[in-house]
């Protein structure tokens, strides 16, 4: 699937990934190919998304994530480390 991860500031990652794994704000979730869509607010915490070249995390403060047509968009707000 298609993954892009955004910050107002910049792009962090887009490119193909198999496995999206977020924290929501009510607890861990994962998005995988073919997902069901979904819109979900994002809580503090680390993103885990496994690429070809390997497993990569980001840890982000909040924001939001939409699922559609096998592709992900995740709009990160306050990006601690990456």
């Amino acid at each position: 699937m298609k993954l892009d991860i955004l910050t107002p500031e910049k792009n962090l990652y887009s490119g193909e990934a198999s496995l999206v794994q977020l924290p929501g704000v009510d607890g861990s979730f994962e998005i995988l190919n073919h997902h069901a869509p979904i819109i979900s607010a994002l809580g503090t915490g680390v993103v885990k998304f496994k690429t070809p070249q390997g497993e990569r995390k980001i840890k982000i403060a909040g924001g939001f994530v939409e699922c559609l047509n096998n592709k992900v968009i995740v709009c990160a707000e306050g990006v601690v480390a990456e």
